[in-house]
């Protein structure tokens, strides 16, 4: 997380939609906006979210009356990627039905918040070839509210981890905000090896010594804003790879096989190792004092899953300058 100067969301409120472990809510509040609600399905996502916010999350988002959900000023979704079914020649709120976006539209029906924004894979900007982002874009503006979307990668905000996401950000169109622009990319000054956890305590059970671990001529001394491969492990395939803390970090992931999975290797102390939870979630931007799952797989799944805070801080300080007097 990136620390806070001056809090551009303070007096707004939000809702915390598809909210996993609480990225978008950890953002906002450090902006000052305040949460009144939140939704999460996942029973070992609500477990974390509770342990560090103080509330269980409402369960499945579908089964939710949209009336009954407070007024706010917000609206946060990083809601999963579903195909949707092209049907009729309008392509918004009906297209929309049948996925989970809907469930966000149907909220933005009813609760007609200020802004809306939302989170989702790289890929949905061209999924379906683009007719998935049509639809949302189609919604939204039927609902009345602007449409900006933009691929960013937590690279050029910080946090040196290829992870590149679709964020959306409309505004409804009552406020006449008639331009909003995405933060300006900086150069990163920060490389894997300064995210790493000093204690080798905590890391002595991740180190991987393997016969067939084989290391390629690439130099380990220079940092890089690239992900550095030096070696592979076996066959090379995902989850076997071994990177240098030098470069940037690859993608996490909550699925994935291999030796390292779900994190990548990177040559640590001459030793290949795989990626600490707590080393995770500093890629994430989640702060040290962030309470995570004790259960080591459901910590590397759901940081996998989540958003990156810095990211979202960022473009939650854009956002607020557009609602200046507003």
């Amino acid at each position: 997380m990136i620390k806070i100067e001056k809090q551009t969301l303070k007096n707004y409120t939000f809702i915390d939609l598809f909210a996993g472990l609480g990225g978008f809510r950890l953002a906002l509040e450090s902006l000052g906006a305040k949460c009144v609600y939140s939704s999460e399905w996942d029973k070992f996502a609500q477990e974390v979210y509770c342990e560090n916010f103080g509330e269980i999350p409402d369960g499945d988002i579908t089964k939710v009356d949209e009336n009954q959900i407070p007024k706010h000023d917000i609206l946060c979704a990083g809601f999963p990627c579903q195909a949707f079914s092209i049907s009729g020649k309008q392509r918004g709120f009906e297209d929309s039905r049948g996925t989970l976006f809907f469930d966000v539209a149907r909220i933005v029906k009813a609760k007609k918040p200020k802004v809306v924004f939302m989170e989702n894979v790289k890929n949905f900007a061209t999924h379906d070839n683009g007719k998935t982002l049509e639809v949302v874009k189609a919604t939204m503006e039927e609902l009345g509210y602007t449409f900006n979307y933009k691929v960013l990668n937590a690279t050029d905000y910080g946090i040196p981890q290829k992870r590149e996401r679709i964020y959306m950000v409309c505004f409804r169109k009552d406020l006449d905000v008639k331009e909003f622009s995405f933060p300006k990319a900086f150069a990163l000054q920060k490389h894997v090896e300064d995210f790493l956890l000093n204690d080798e305590k905590l890391v002595f059970n991740l180190y991987v010594d393997r016969p067939d671990t084989y290391y390629n001529n690439e130099t380990d001394n220079k940092t890089s804003n690239k992900s550095i491969r030096l070696g592979i492990v076996n066959k090379g395939g995902q989850g076997e790879r071994i990177y240098s803390t030098k470069g940037i970090a690859i993608t996490l992931s909550a699925n994935g096989g291999g030796v390292f999975a779900k994190t990548g290797g990177y040559l640590i102390n001459g030793k290949p190792r795989r990626l600490h939870q707590r080393e995770c979630a500093r890629l994430m931007g989640f702060p040290d004092t962030y309470i995570m799952a004790k259960n080591k797989n459901q910590a590397y799944k759901q940081f996998g899953n989540s958003v990156v805070v810095d990211v979202l801080q960022y473009i939650g300080i854009e956002i607020g300058k557009r609602l200046v007097g507003v």
